[in-house]
């Protein structure tokens, strides 16, 4: 079953795999962003302020989905966060439509389990993961309104555009010199997420949405890894054994003092400490049929080449 569906924050990770993979689908799809520069890109673009109620929805009358992938920058969050969430189910409200986030594991706090489910208790930690817990908390709200929320819950992605993420910027930023660089403890499991996957998983519960409940949350389990088991899998791809460094957390605390974006970053940093891993069995009993791309491909999709190559680049 397919529809219309509205993509918030179009332009950004997550909204940006949707557009491709509900257009992919046979999705009609509507792409909302600020200020567009050009039509490139599949579907149709509408260029809108999300904060303005009426002009979302405006957007969002006649569409079957929401996808709202919009993402403030960190340090406005507290300002940001609940003004697009009330502008979100207003349209929700007013076309009917299905609201489907991306969400994260700010949730579950440091004091989270190995591994998270459905069930696992939210015990925020971090100014973010408070806020991120109000959000879906209004969302659930919101179901008394007539408002059906579908969350799509995942760790940190992995995809093959550079965009600023964890892998791109700071792992695999020099993988071509031969070199990697880990957050963290090399033993402790952290959940990662192959992006387009994640979309395609998000095309597959919109379209079952029908048979969903009114506030309903899934976890999306793609690549657990510690972090000696993923360098130890880029080490496969590539062919070619790497230099391993780690960050380095005492300098980026005191930048943190004068600069708020690292003071965001030191905010979570115990998501490298803490050892954790999605269970995604939810998921598969919902979309039996979904297959996730093996890990190797995944990373050589990211890393933007093949083995072959890597292993000529080596010799």
């Amino acid at each position: 079953m397919t529809g219309k569906v509205l993509i918030l924050g179009a332009k950004g990770r997550f909204g940006r795999a949707a557009r491709s993979s509900f257009y992919k689908a046979g999705w009609d799809v509507l792409a909302f962003g600020r200020n567009w520069p050009d039509m490139d890109g599949p579907g149709r673009v509408i260029s809108g302020d999300a904060f303005d109620k009426e002009v979302l929805i405006g957007a969002a009358m006649g569409c079957d989905v929401i996808v709202n992938a919009l993402n403030p920058p960190y340090p406005k969050w507290t300002r940001d966060l609940p003004r697009l969430t009330e502008a979100v189910i207003a349209a929700a409200k007013a076309s009917g439509a299905t609201v489907l986030i991306p969400g994260n594991v700010y949730n579950y706090g440091e004091e989270m389990p190995p591994l998270l489910t459905e069930a696992t208790p939210h015990k925020p930690t971090t100014r973010k993961g408070t806020l991120r817990e109000e959000m879906e908390e209004r969302f659930a709200q919101a179901g008394d309104e007539g408002v059906q929320t579908i969350i799509l819950r995942a760790g940190d992605f992995i995809e093959a555009e550079k965009t600023g993420n964890w892998f791109d910027t700071y792992v695999a930023a020099k993988v071509g010199e031969g070199k990697l660089s880990y957050p963290g403890p090399l033993d402790r499991m952290h959940a990662w997420a192959y992006l387009p996957d994640m979309a395609r998983a998000a095309v597959g519960l919109a379209e079952k949405r029908a048979r969903l409940g009114t506030f309903c949350c899934f976890g999306f389990e793609s690549i657990n890894l510690t972090g000696a088991e993923l360098i130890a899998t880029i080490e496969t791809v590539t062919g070619q054994s790497m230099k391993v460094s780690s960050m380095p957390w005492p300098i980026i605390r005191l930048l943190s003092v004068i600069n708020p974006m690292m003071r965001e970053v030191v905010e979570m940093a115990y998501l490298w400490r803490v050892p954790h891993a999605i269970d995604g069995r939810k998921l598969s009993s919902t979309l039996p049929d979904f297959e996730h791309t093996p890990i190797e491909n995944a990373l050589t999709q990211a890393l933007g080449t093949t083995p072959q190559i890597w292993r000529q680049a080596a010799e």
